[in-house]
């Protein structure tokens, strides 16, 4: 395709292709390399806009990462009021749910990285909402558990997270929210 329009260009031009030369042929070659240039330029970004056509019709993790700003900013919303995010109340719920928590366990449990777990029972530990209970078998180790104004804000966090829930049933419908528990059961089976 582009040898034939560089051919177009010769002959409009009134450069013969072969023989002589005449005034200007740098213009025309200028010219040849610019409609070139912008040719494969012009394929490129459709190609770009294809895929990123199928990327957006298609990917899972886009829809996921979608849901869950829209979920967490509802719920965020309803737990706002306790000075608390929906993050640092899963780690609570996790520590309840355990008594006493190591980090690793409660990572595993969250699929949260350490150092993000770490900087939220910092923020927590300033709250007085854990405790840290150093390990007397491994002195570099340590668990966690609530204290008294962590289980209190649990109990508090009911109501808001209750009405966060219902908004979030109501916005997903029961078949959006069964294909969630299903598949958040898979993830934790196999990871």
């Amino acid at each position: 395709m582009i040898n034939g329009f560089i051919q177009l260009l010769y002959l409009s031009s009134g450069i013969p292709k072969y023989g002589r030369k005449t005034k200007k042929p740098e213009t025309f070659l200028l010219t040849a390399r610019i409609i070139v240039y912008t040719t494969n330029a012009m394929s490129r970004i459709e190609n770009q806009k294809t895929i990123a056509e199928l990327i957006a019709q298609n990917c899972i993790g886009v829809r996921v990462r979608l849901l869950n700003r829209v979920v967490t900013r509802i719920y965020d919303d309803a737990l706002r009021p306790l000075g608390i995010k929906t993050s640092q109340l899963n780690i609570l719920v996790v520590i309840a749910r355990l008594g006493l928590a190591r980090p690793a366990e409660i990572c595993n449990r969250l699929k949260m990285k350490i150092s993000t777990l770490s900087r939220n029972v910092e923020r927590m530990r300033a709250r007085r909402w854990i405790e840290v209970i150093d390990d007397d078998r491994d002195a570099r180790a340590h668990q966690l558990r609530l204290s008294v104004e962590g289980l209190r804000l649990l109990e508090k966090a009911e109501p808001g997270w209750a009405e966060a829930q219902q908004k979030v049933e109501a916005l997903l419908g029961a078949p959006g929210v069964e294909a969630i528990a299903s598949a958040a059961e898979k993830i934790r089976a196999i990871a």
